[in-house]
């Protein structure tokens, strides 16, 4: 009979900073790629966020009278994904700090959603940085070994 012990589900609360290699474009003084920290988020800080950036409104038709179904008025969700996204990764990344007043200063940005796009403003590192932290939240799944990608195809 296994052990119903709660203690197993009773966790630390303090939050886990992950470290990965950043995108190759930056490098320290010594040529070495520098790292990214990363605070691993909880889920409710991922839906609170997510929440954020959808908008619900009543559902029109093109001359603007609402849409009604058994007597119901009809609803209609957007999401800004992106928006979201970039959001999720302003608050994760730790290092570089991209709340950061002398970087945003810096890109003369004021909106933090946009500080990812500025920081990382070629495709390959914006992509890099997407993928290492959504992967850090356990949002994605991690790249799968080239080497087990390779067996497999063979």
């Amino acid at each position: 009979m296994a052990n119903k012990n709660l203690k197993y589900f009773m966790r630390d609360t303090q939050d886990e900073i992950v470290t990965v290699p950043g995108p190759e474009t930056f490098k320290d003084e010594e040529g070495n790629v520098l790292d990214l920290e990363i605070r691993v988020m909880s889920q409710t800080e991922i839906q609170k966020i997510n929440r954020n950036y959808r908008k619900r409104s009543i559902a029109t038709d093109k001359k603007g009278n609402p849409l009604a179904y058994g007597g119901e008025v009809l609803w209609k969700t957007e999401k800004d994904s992106d928006k979201a996204t970039r959001h999720l990764i302003v608050e994760a990344l730790q290092f570089p700090d991209l709340k950061d007043k002398e970087l945003m200063a810096f890109y003369n940005c004021v909106d933090v959603t946009e500080m990812p796009l500025l920081v990382f403003s070629r495709a390959d590192e914006y992509a890099h940085v997407t993928r290492a932290v959504l992967t850090a939240l356990g949002m994605i799944d991690a790249e799968p070994d080239s080497e087990v990608v390779e067996e497999a195809k063979n």
